[in-house]
């Protein structure tokens, strides 16, 4: 058995989590407290808020337009940035995902829903999309992905 230290941890530029989420209207809310763990343990709690809003985002997505599981991956990129994933079942990639050359229109302040995606690609520094085949398991899907780093302004750590 091999013990690492959080000192270890902190100088590993990369790293990377993932949490298997089932078809549960839960399953935002456990995303974003796992997500928030990482960051903490990380030292990347100035990403909480806004990496929980898309995160967030993106798994009550999954929830809401398939019919089986989903997954979140958290990707720590070096450099505080980082890529937020999440995979569902259903091959479909949304707008604004789909193409990205479409300019992003805000939502309509009377509609009911449609501001989660808007939300994602307005807060976060790059995100992108992209269908899967089919493996040997019969999974396809998709994956809606984002990224976001910690950025210093006068010596001070902003999201």
């Amino acid at each position: 058995m091999v013990t690492v230290s959080p000192s270890e941890c902190e100088t590993s530029p990369t790293w990377a989590y993932a949490l298997q989420l089932p078809h549960d209207a839960r399953a935002a809310r456990i995303a974003r407290v796992t997500l928030r763990a990482v960051l903490a343990g990380h030292g990347m709690d100035q990403l909480h808020e806004v990496a929980e809003l898309l995160a967030s985002e993106l798994v009550t997505n999954a929830y809401r337009y398939s019919d089986g599981p989903a997954a979140l991956r958290l990707r720590g990129l070096g450099g505080n940035r980082l890529r937020v994933s999440v995979w569902d079942t259903n091959p479909h990639i949304p707008p604004p995902f789909d193409k990205r050359s479409r300019p992003l229109c805000p939502v309509p302040a009377t509609a009911a829903g449609g501001r989660g995606l808007f939300l994602v690609c307005h807060y976060a520094e790059t995100w992108g999309g992209y269908p899967l085949g089919d493996d040997l398991f019969g999974r396809g899907g998709k994956l809606l992905w984002c990224e976001l780093a910690v950025r210093t302004v006068g010596g001070v750590a902003a999201a």
